[in-house]
């Protein structure tokens, strides 16, 4: 085992007695409680951070409202705008390797990933959301308006920032969902306080002081660290946040949106999938494999589109079932920080906790399972990955959400079948069809019931390419064109001459 060496300049902010990000500044919580962040390979603790007050979040809110009325940010130039934030990603360019090695080491997955899906990643958004900024638009319409006789009217609309946006980012891809809750926000003239997970602070925390550094002015983008029933719940409920954009569990999400609901504020929704894969007869089973195991596994299944459901057609049953249970069992498993590893530890010991729970009841209620290596016995939070085949549909790992290294495979008669139980699910978040046949390839994508699906391919994501879900996945959409949309206001003026 070969381990990346850790920078002396991420050794220095794990060091560091954190406090919350406000008004462009390092600013120490009014309370003394802190939250320990661990290292999910081995459990020990490597850093903490403040567990933020109701007078803490005021003062964030207080100071990106401020800064928004004061139009400070909202008021220059689309152009100068998007300078400052194609700077950032330059930024996140030059230190691309600290914030790869503090979401492995916060997070648990392969520094590989964190490489290449976070701080590779998360330059490319950056850029592409900043682009954005030039591309507000309104329309100019032709109106009837027949009172008074003989007046004329001309009409337009423009977009104008909604005002305070706060960001409430998820544990599995700490750094790149931070982005896509905060660049397009700030792309639009909003100002921000973001809270990451409780779990995975570090690189949120990191991209705030690049976000000044880059010329974002102080009081734009604030970060507060803390619980989601503490500091979350208080962003939430705040009545100058003017919209809540979260990714995170349906129940949560549920309850965000009652809240909103009651004041009236926006809110998009990116919530839990349980994500289908239909493979017909005439697929490819090479590709089929070589495709499911990354989408199925990719950081140890911490992904909401990953695959977790796999409805095979009986000839192809027996192939692609083989080929997964070699995948699996060749996948090395260790700490994020050997890139020799695929297999990592999960984000925490509650959720390792979860993940074996679903496995257990599984095995009590006789499903055969196919195991991948075992894991190590040194510590850490490390979750054997596995296939279940053929399960009972009723089941809790079928039905539920499990977010770990485990998948379904199930034998099924012809794609109808298959597409049945795709469909009976309350989640609609991704799904994919595998096939080389034309027809099958235009024809189930639509009747579908996700928000994106691929055919032969799974998981892969691009920042022109809308996302978002159906059902209890969530509501709202991210990336595209569009996506400055839903951080705007559309305001109608109509000018009589």
């Amino acid at each position: 085992m070969t381990l990346t060496i850790i920078l002396p300049k991420v050794l220095a902010f794990l060091e560091k007695q954190h406090g919350l990000y406000i008004q462009g500044q390092w600013k120490e919580s009014s309370g003394s409680d802190r939250l320990t962040v661990f290292d999910p390979a081995t459990g020990n603790s490597i850093s903490s951070v403040p567990d933020a007050s109701l007078l803490d979040v005021n003062q964030a809110v207080q100071s990106a409202k401020q800064s928004f009325d004061s139009g400070i940010w909202r008021g220059l130039t689309p152009c100068a705008r998007e300078r400052v934030l194609l700077r950032l990603a330059d930024l996140v360019e030059r230190d691309a390797e600290i914030l790869a090695q503090l979401e492995t080491l916060e997070q648990g997955k392969s520094i590989t990933l964190s490489r290449i899906l976070e701080a590779g990643g998360a330059q490319n958004w950056i850029r592409y959301v900043a682009g954005l900024s030039t591309k507000l638009t309104g329309k100019s319409m032709d109106v009837s308006i027949p009172l008074p006789p003989g007046a004329r009217y001309t009409s337009f609309t423009r977009k104008e920032p909604v005002g305070v946006v706060t960001g409430i980012v998820p544990w599995n891809f700490p750094l790149l969902i931070s982005v896509w809750k905060i660049l397009p926000a700030l792309a639009a003239g909003c100002s921000v306080v973001a809270k990451p997970s409780e779990t995975t602070p570090l690189t949120l925390l990191y991209l705030a002081q690049l976000a000044t550094e880059a010329g974002v002015p102080a009081g734009i983008f604030n970060v507060v660290t803390g619980r989601g029933t503490g500091a979350g719940e208080a962003l939430v409920r705040h009545p100058d946040i003017a919209k809540v954009s979260f990714t995170g569990s349906t129940p949560v999400g549920k309850r965000i949106a009652e809240i909103c609901g009651a004041r009236l504020a926006r809110v998009s929704l990116e919530l839990g999938g349980k994500n289908p894969a239909l493979v017909l007869a005439d697929a490819d089973v090479d590709q089929v494999v070589s495709g499911l195991a990354l989408a199925g596994f990719l950081n140890q299944g911490q992904v909401c589109a990953a695959c977790s459901r796999v409805y095979i057609e009986a000839p192809l049953f027996d192939k692609v079932s083989a080929g997964l249970a070699a995948a699996i069992g060749s996948m090395r498993i260790g700490p994020g920080l050997d890139e020799a590893t695929q297999i990592n530890p999960v984000v925490s010991a509650a959720h390792q906790a979860k993940i074996n729970a679903y496995q257990q009841t599984a095995l009590e209620k006789g499903a055969e399972i196919v195991w991948g290596q075992d894991v190590p016995e040194n510590g850490g939070y490390y979750v054997r990955p596995a296939l279940v085949l053929n399960p009972n549909d009723s089941l809790p790992l079928v039905r539920e959400e499990v977010f770990g290294p485990v998948m379904t495979l199930t034998r099924v008669r012809n794609a109808e079948e298959g597409l049945a139980y795709a469909n009976d699910s309350r989640f609609g978040l991704a799904a994919s069809v595998w096939t080389t046949g034309l027809q099958a390839a235009i024809d189930l994508p639509a009747r579908l019931q996700a928000g994106t699906v691929w055919v032969n391919s799974h998981v892969m994501i691009d920042p022109n390419l809308p996302f978002g879900g159906l059902k209890d996945s969530g509501l709202g959409r991210d990336f595209g064109t569009d996506w400055l949309d839903a951080f705007t206001e559309t305001k109608s003026i109509c000018i009589r001459y």
